[in-house]
């Protein structure tokens, strides 16, 4: 079976990379085919994320295992199998600059049954990917102005200024201890 997936990117309006590549190949052979159909440098670390329909991530499969200290399952990308954990519509996230949370939108748009594919390959190419390392001062600058530009924090945004001792309910405040 071959899956067919779509790539795009939220900084890059033109952007966009078909990618088709066998089920049963790993996810870091997803991630070599798009690294190449973008030239970016392989030797940085990037992780997938399976996500629901509204993009929200979900399970997280990595290049490598950074010695995580919680009892989640680590998902290494060269033993995690596309086929294992992908059916049409499923939506990724493949995050490709970890400093900067920076990544690419991917959705498998269709699976072509009864093929195989050796190798994977770029069968659809529009626009120039972005850097794929953003200087960390300019990003800064970034989300500053967007930050800035954004959302007018004053009293509406917090509510009235105006406290009245009368309407706060001390119930159950009598139990609460900080101590440890």
């Amino acid at each position: 079976m071959i899956f067919n997936f779509r790539l795009v990117s939220d900084e890059v309006e033109n952007f966009r990379r078909e990618i088709s590549i066998d089920a049963d190949s790993t996810f870091l052979d997803l991630r070599n085919a798009i690294c190449d159909s973008v030239g970016y440098d392989k030797n940085q670390m990037c992780s997938f994320f399976l996500c629901d329909e509204n993009w929200e991530k979900n399970r997280e499969i990595t290049l490598e295992d950074m010695g995580s200290d919680s009892d989640q399952d680590i998902f290494l990308m060269e033993e995690t199998i596309l086929s294992d954990y992908i059916d049409d519509g499923q939506k990724l996230i493949f995050v490709f600059d970890y400093l900067t949370d920076r990544c690419f939108f991917l959705e498998m748009k269709k699976s072509q049954a009864g093929k195989n594919l050796k190798d994977p390959i770029c069968i659809a190419s529009m626009g120039i990917a972005p850097a794929q390392i953003m200087d960390f001062n300019e990003f800064e600058a970034k989300t500053a102005t967007a930050a800035t530009s954004a959302v007018d924090l004053d009293e509406d945004f917090y509510g009235s200024d105006q406290y009245n001792a009368d309407e706060f309910d001390t119930e159950g405040f009598d139990e609460m201890t900080f101590d440890e």
